[in-house]
């Protein structure tokens, strides 16, 4: 989620610089409205990959042919420019798949060698910056203008938003204490601390998960703390709405934090084993909280291992305080 979030700012430009310019985009299916969120894209192509690892005859048969309808939908259209802005194995398989000429990150930009055999035409994008500037870069480069200067546009201030439910009246705050990675995980305890700081200021905490498995976690979290509710599954747009109508939001590093900080909410992030300065949550209101302390920051892996643990838990994010996340919390609303 957090890729596609960090590659609106680049539709945004182009928009500017090509009024009338649309894009079609491929997306997972579990992350399908983040791109129906920005005008500019006139049609969402869904793929199911998750599922098609776990039940590849099943995407092949002739029965459901899942695989075979997305490669129509794909194929039906040729295009003026196909972009790969991902530049992994997967995405550059689906940009092989698409009509039109392609274009994509040269050999020393992609993310995964060798995903830019996919491409016609390819282009040197440093590697050692922000996602947003990269996928910036790329697209100027691709469809010929200038990178705009000043912050990045997200495209979502026009968007109409559902309405939030399950939201208490008055403030509270919303905390997102799952991710992808366990090494990305605060502990249990730090949460519970920081849903206290917010009792005692008299602000409720809405906990948010995506799968029955995260929402055991939130539960573990929130139990015997009054202040805390679990929220049901919700539907990505009615997360969004929720946000906006916060207070602020306190997250792992993870998708729906991108999505705070796009929606210029106030958001504190917490980094540990991945470095905010390349895949960093990024609005006008976002501040990241980064542990220290530890040589290996940031190694990008899912196995903590240092001198004397190996397991899940990142030892570096467990030095992080729930006292020092408050603080940046307090400072970054106070400044707003």
């Amino acid at each position: 989620m957090g890729d596609l979030v960090q590659a609106l700012p680049a539709l945004s430009d182009a928009r500017r610089a090509l009024p009338g310019i649309a894009f079609d985009w491929v997306v997972d299916e579990a992350f399908a409205e983040v791109p129906s969120w920005h005008s500019s894209v006139a049609h969402v192509i869904k793929t199911a990959h998750r599922r098609w690892r776990i039940a590849p005859w099943a995407a092949l048969g002739s029965g459901a042919g899942q695989l075979r309808s997305f490669l129509r939908e794909l194929r039906t259209t040729r295009y003026d420019v196909v972009i790969d802005a991902q530049s992994n194995l997967k995405s550059a398989l689906v940009t092989a798949c698409a009509r039109g000429p392609k274009h994509g990150p040269d050999k020393g930009s992609v993310r995964e060698y060798p995903a830019h055999w996919a491409y016609h035409q390819h282009y040197a994008v440093r590697r050692d910056q922000l996602a947003i500037d990269r996928w910036r870069q790329l697209f100027a480069q691709v469809l010929g203008y200038e990178v705009p200067n000043g912050p990045p546009d997200f495209g979502l201030a026009e968007r109409q938003w559902p309405e939030a439910c399950d939201a208490p009246a008055g403030d509270y705050l919303v905390m997102v204490p799952n991710a992808s990675w366990e090494t990305k995980y605060w502990t249990d305890g730090h949460w519970r601390e920081l849903i206290e700081k917010a009792a005692n200021v008299g602000l409720p905490v809405l906990l948010t998960s995506g799968s029955e498995q995260e929402r055991e976690r939130c539960r573990r979290i929130a139990k015997g703390l009054k202040n805390a509710l679990v929220l049901p599954r919700k539907t990505l747009s009615e997360v969004a709405s929720l946000l906006l109508g916060s207070r602020g939001a306190i997250c792992m590093d993870t998708g729906l934090a991108h999505v705070s900080a796009a929606l210029d909410v106030p958001t504190v992030t917490l980094y540990g084993p991945t470095d905010p300065a390349l895949i960093g949550a990024t609005g006008a209101r976002s501040r990241h909280v980064v542990a220290t302390g530890y040589p290996c920051i940031p190694c990008y892996k899912r196995i903590c291992s240092v001198p004397g643990y190996q397991g899940p838990e990142a030892q570096c994010l467990k030095g992080i305080s729930s006292e020092a996340v408050w603080r940046a919390f307090c400072e970054l609303v106070e400044r707003g």
